[in-house]
């Protein structure tokens, strides 16, 4: 087919010739492209997927520190109480759950209080004065033969964990008569288990939501355990909506109260707005307030009222939904909010922590919710470094 000139180049000799020719070179054009396709193609097919979310008890495992005991049942815990909430268990979440739990109880589920017997003895005390009670009367009550044969004083004593306190206040008011009458709310055990959840909230949100696990002996028991404890302090935590752009306010709720940081953001402007001075402390009405005896937030709120067009009546129906996610939609909260930001010519922050010095029987030195929320973010930094 092919014929060679004398000067060594193929030349086509007809129509023929130059046909094979279209073919060759197509063939040659077929196996220069072949190799780049294929390696086109095979970049495609090999190209790494998205990284898709770790499983929840793998991702759980992995935001633990080191040498936590009983890892797996620590992992299972947590799973359980996300899944048992509905709560998406992010690395965020989980690591704000750690963090709380590393915080509380370094992951010990009935830890050793030293000096419990001394801070027990303290706490009924200061009660006994608060009720009227003379010191020595109740010492004396105290020194009567509990269900285990030795006097509740003694078992007092030798406490060494919140629960066996929990477990004598339980005993000696089940058992004394008048016992429940007088001393029920003498338990000076009200936060419990490695997420130190209090007592009060547990109570009302198995109220409101079924609890998931059987019930050994009340709610209030069930927060020495681990599964109790996680599933309520999740609760606690995560599961409410709150106008928070970071963990922080959520770690001082933890601390202060669920919307503790959105109310004291709310005073911080109404202190602007007004002109009076109101400490950020995230209460924005006292204990017992009522509108015959309104607390400072609340006196500072009323010399608004010419700007608000609010009555006395209206202002505290509004102050009363505090502790719900309803109170930021209200119209009290939209007009002192503009009110402050135009008084002060710049936006004003949704949440700030609140201002509160902590106080309670095992307390011993000075901290505030400002040291908890700031130390708990410091561990939950490291959780989502692991």
């Amino acid at each position: 087919m092919w014929a060679w000139a004398d000067s060594g180049r193929r030349k086509c000799s007809g129509p023929a010739d130059r046909s094979a020719y279209r073919r060759y070179g197509a063939l040659l054009l077929i196996g220069i492209l072949a190799p780049v396709l294929t390696n086109c193609v095979g970049r495609r097919a090999i190209a790494p997927e998205p990284t898709r979310p770790a499983p929840p008890r793998e991702l759980i495992d992995r935001s633990l520190p080191a040498g936590v005991p009983d890892r797996a049942g620590w992992v299972a815990d947590i799973d359980a109480g996300f899944a048992a909430l509905g709560i998406k268990p992010t690395p965020e979440n989980v690591c704000a759950v750690v963090a709380v739990a590393e915080q509380e109880s370094g992951f010990r589920v009935d830890p050793v209080v030293p000096g419990l017997g001394t801070i027990a003895w303290r706490e009924i005390d200061r009660r006994a004065e608060r009720a009227g009670l003379p010191r020595t009367l109740v010492h004396t009550v105290l020194q009567l033969k509990s269900s285990t044969g030795r006097s509740y004083a003694d078992r007092i004593d030798t406490a060494q964990t919140e629960k066996q306190l929990s477990d004598i206040f339980e005993d000696f008011t089940g058992s004394v008569p008048l016992g429940r009458t007088l001393f029920e709310s003498w338990n000076p055990i009200r936060t419990r288990g490695p997420m130190q959840v209090n007592v009060a909230f547990a109570e009302r949100f198995a109220a409101a939501r079924p609890y998931p696990y059987p019930v050994k002996v009340s709610i209030a028991d069930e927060l020495f355990t681990r599964r109790g404890s996680l599933y309520f302090g999740i609760a606690h935590l995560l599961a409410y909506a709150a106008p928070y752009d970071r963990y922080l306010y959520r770690f001082a709720d933890y601390n202060a109260g669920q919307y503790a940081s959105r109310d004291a953001a709310f005073q911080n402007a109404v202190g602007i707005a007004s002109g009076v001075p109101v400490v950020p402390d995230g209460a924005l009405l006292p204990h017992d307030g009522d509108a015959d005896n309104p607390g400072n937030t609340e006196l500072a709120v009323r010399a608004l009222r010419p700007r608000l067009n609010l009555g006395d009546g209206a202002i505290h129906s509004a102050l009363q939904q505090a502790k719900s996610g309803d109170f930021e939609n209200t119209g009290l909260y939209r007009q002192v909010f503009a009110l402050a930001e135009q008084a002060s010519g710049h936006p004003l922050p949704p949440a700030i922590v609140p201002r509160i010095q902590l106080q309670g029987p095992k307390i011993s030195r000075r901290l505030t919710t400002d040291w908890y929320a700031h130390r708990v973010e410091e561990r939950f930094d490291r959780c989502l470094g692991r």
